[in-house]
């Protein structure tokens, strides 16, 4: 190192020693980045073609409150949320038939189950509603 007046280290040799070590530190790490970013892509376009996924959260609702979606329900659930998408709606509230469901859309995941029996009927924290 370029020693200054005996005790100081000159800004232009540690910013050369920090480059070496992270040039050194870089080439140490294998291209794994790529592919965790392509199983990260892949995982999220089989979420997308699969439909929503239903939260621990929202399978407890179901199975509490006695719901059973047909295939016809779920296909109407993920063609809302595939509405929602396109309006870039984050958090939106779907209505499919007499149940109403709480859906992160971006996640793509069903976080809530509400059937029409509920007497609740006050909805927070969503930025759009879909009647699919």
């Amino acid at each position: 190192m370029n020693r200054i007046a005996g005790q100081f280290t000159s800004l232009e040799s540690i910013g050369a020693n920090y480059q070496k070590q992270r040039n050194i530190s870089n080439q140490s790490i294998p291209a794994s980045q790529d592919t965790f970013q392509k199983v990260l892509l892949e995982k999220q376009k089989k979420c997308d073609s699969d439909g929503v996924m239903f939260s621990k959260h929202a399978n407890q609702r179901l199975q509490s409150r006695n719901m059973n979606l047909s295939q016809e329900q779920l296909e109407r659930l993920n063609a809302g949320v595939e509405q929602a998408r396109e309006k870039n709606i984050r958090e939106s509230l779907i209505l499919v038939d007499n149940m109403s469901f709480i859906v992160n859309v971006t996640n793509n995941t069903v976080v809530t189950a509400l059937n029409g029996e509920d007497e609740q009927n006050v909805f927070t924290n969503i930025d759009g509603a879909v009647i699919s």
